[in-house]
């Protein structure tokens, strides 16, 4: 598990700047790119989902491992806005390119609660694992509800 883990912590600090400064090619490539990200990163909370909402044993190891991937991911999707990236395959809506300083305050927000849950995660509480876990929620509903179209 540690191992595990220690890969992941490896492969983010080559890959996250690398993400900062990414250069798509095409619009499409970056709207590709972030559902990517964004999608691995709903996969692995909707796992800590499952055991917060007690559909799923709680596995401290395996709740570690999921929070750090979704920690992971929380960094990437946000250098792929460009400008004109909101394609009709995206369901970005234009109020992120309007209203930049709001979505880079969300994006910062959601990765700070990442933080906090990750803390928790470390700790073995199961409950404060819930109370993180919640205010992680909160702030992909609120991005979700400002940024993204249904």
């Amino acid at each position: 598990m540690k191992r595990m883990l220690s890969v992941i912590a490896s492969i983010t600090l080559l890959v996250i700047p690398f993400a900062a400064q990414a250069q798509f090619a095409k619009v499409e490539d970056a709207v590709k790119y972030r559902q990517s990200a964004l999608s691995i990163m709903g996969t692995h909370v909707g796992r800590i989902g499952a055991v917060v909402k007690g559909e799923k044993p709680y596995d401290k190891a395996a709740v570690e491992a999921d929070v750090a991937v979704v920690a992971m991911m929380a960094k990437l999707p946000w250098s792929a806005f460009p400008a004109g990236s909101d394609t009709a395959n995206s369901k970005a809506k234009p109020d992120i390119w309007k209203e930049q300083d709001k979505f880079k305050a969300a994006s910062e927000k959601l990765q700070a609660d990442v933080g906090k849950l990750s803390v928790a995660a470390n700790s073995g509480d199961l409950g404060a694992i819930k109370t993180a876990f919640g205010a992680v929620g909160q702030s992909c509903k609120a991005c979700h509800d400002n940024f993204r179209s249904k």
